[in-house]
């Protein structure tokens, strides 16, 4: 398989990004429009519905080093939450405890990382753990 070179892959995740992600339900795009080496993104969870995490829109920050894609990004909630795969001091999603980052593969992608944070949300052992107070930051 071709090696796709950094830019490219970038350059492609932002057009998707800004066209929108399927329901709306996850969103991401730059950080810093102004940002030729596109490392710095936001992303946006909105909460599965059936649990504690409905209605609730959660803010996240991803870090795409000069390895990416080969090494996924870097992932950081801004807003505070309750999954076992999130740091609780930091807000850091913890490569190890994520399916799709730690099995990371070239052709993920920012949106796979959202969409299944949210699965992991919906997931039936974290679907009712307890929340901190919405809109609390880490």
């Amino acid at each position: 398989m071709a090696k796709v070179p950094r830019n490219f892959k970038l350059l492609e995740e932002l057009e998707k990004g800004e066209k929108g992600i399927g329901d709306g339900t996850c969103s991401y795009g730059l950080s810093n429009g102004e940002d030729i080496f596109m490392s710095d993104w936001n992303g946006t969870i909105i909460g599965p519905p059936g649990t504690i995490h409905e209605n609730r829109i959660y803010s996240l920050k991803l870090y795409c080093d000069d390895n990416y894609p080969n090494n996924p990004p870097i992932v950081h909630f801004i807003s505070r939450i309750n999954l076992p795969c999130v740091n609780q001091h930091s807000g850091k999603v913890e490569p190890s405890r994520l399916s799709c980052l730690s099995q990371w593969k070239s052709s993920n992608s920012l949106e796979d990382i959202l969409v299944d944070l949210r699965r992991e949300m919906a997931n039936a052992v974290n679907k009712k753990l307890p929340q901190p107070p919405e809109g609390s930051t880490f």
